[in-house]
Parts: C-alpha cells; structure tokens; sequence
C-alpha cells in the first residue's frame, strides 16, 4: 500500500479525533441505541434508527482514520529547506491582481483552503512543487489561468 503524507500537526488533529470517537462518541450512541430500544417497537422507532445511522457514520470514520494513520508517513517541514515541496508554507502573490495568499502544501487528509493547508494534489500545489523564489507559475483555473509569482518558502 502507498504511503499518505502528513504533517505532523494533521497526524496529531486526525489522532486527536480518532480518540474523540473512541472515547467519547461511540460510547454516547451506544447509550444511545440502549435508551431507544427501550422505547419498544423498533420498526417504527425514529430514534433508535437514527442513532444507528450515527453509529454506522462514527464506526466508519474511525475505520477511515485507523488505516489513514496506518498508512502515514509523517514529514516534519523543520528538516527541509530548499525549493517548494511538502509540507512548506509558501507566499505568493496573484500577478494580475496583487493579492497575497499563504499556503502551507499539505496531504489530501488535511487540506482545507479557509486555514491556508493546500492539498498536495490540487492544480496550484502542483504547479508550486520545485519552484522557487521569485519564480512565477500559471495555474489554469476554471475562470482562466492565473499567474502567481513566489514571495517566500517557509519550512515551519
């Protein structure tokens, strides 16, 4: 099986939320299911088929995560340096419209794009890997390609 890149800290946010289920959420539905199933007829029970729709939910996201960390290979940005690759926060600035954005490339478990984590595999991340700064990258974008020119690498 290929490996899943992380960083550390979204090794440490998906650990966090796996423990979370575990301890915390699975043990509530199941007193959950218990106190519907106490309701009596359960053909007809909304609350105790909606609790274990929450548990199919919860016992499927914990198999997710477990295999996720299973497979993770943790890469610590600390120890690199060097042109744009995983793991690095990197500033650019939008040629045409002069707007800054920061993004820290990060693996596809982790990205979210309103907290600046670029997922690896996206247009932008791939057009950033193994450039430099000062360089300038297009990106073609559903509204047309954009030009982005590589203010600063940081390996945070």
């Amino acid at each position: 099986m290929e490996k899943i890149p992380l960083t550390r800290a979204g090794f440490n946010r998906l650990d966090a939320e796996l423990k979370k289920l575990k301890s915390v959420e699975r043990p509530a539905i199941i007193q959950a299911i218990s106190e519907a199933r106490e309701l009596g007829d359960l053909s007809e029970n909304a609350e105790y088929h909606s609790a274990r729709e929450k548990q199919s939910f919860i016992e499927g996201r914990i198999k997710e995560i477990e295999s996720i960390l299973g497979l993770a290979q943790v890469i610590d940005p600390k120890t690199m340096s060097g042109s744009v690759k995983f793991s690095a926060t990197v500033k650019i600035v939008d040629v045409d419209t002069d707007e800054e954005k920061s993004y820290q490339i990060v693996g596809e478990q982790e990205a979210d794009l309103e907290k600046g984590l670029l997922n690896v595999k996206s247009p932008l991340a791939r057009a950033l890997i193994g450039k430099d700064e000062g360089d300038t990258v297009d990106v073609r974008t559903p509204g047309g390609t954009r030009s982005y020119e590589i203010l600063e690498i940081l390996f945070v």
